[in-house]
């Protein structure tokens, strides 16, 4: 049978989620930040080099790294801190070749 998760109660997922959103908000913030110091120190190094073209690049870049990798992590965080981790059920608990490292 399969375990309930803590992000099934309604009041567990609501904390959950607006503490994910909270913190893709902030990171939206950093990845913003990121940009700008990015394509300044392009704009420093290259001078009238830098064009159109690889200032949309660098920002799409270096905006949607720093966002994607917040989203992902948040994700581990999302699971781990409600406890939706626990609430799997292991399918290699009973194998002897699986517990080696235990």
């Amino acid at each position: 049978m399969v375990k309930r998760s803590p992000l099934d109660d309604g009041d567990t997922s609501k904390i959950a989620w607006a503490r994910y959103r909270r913190l893709m908000k902030g990171m939206a913030l950093v990845s913003f930040l990121a940009v700008v110091g990015a394509l300044g120190w392009l704009r420093f190094t290259m001078g009238e080099a830098l064009t159109l073209h690889m200032m949309i690049a660098t920002a799409a870049g270096v905006g949607l790294s720093v966002l994607l990798g917040a989203a992902l992590m948040g994700l581990v965080f999302l699971s781990s801190g409600s406890g939706h981790d626990e609430a799997i059920e292991d399918p290699f608990k009973d194998d002897p070749d699986m517990n080696h490292d235990r």
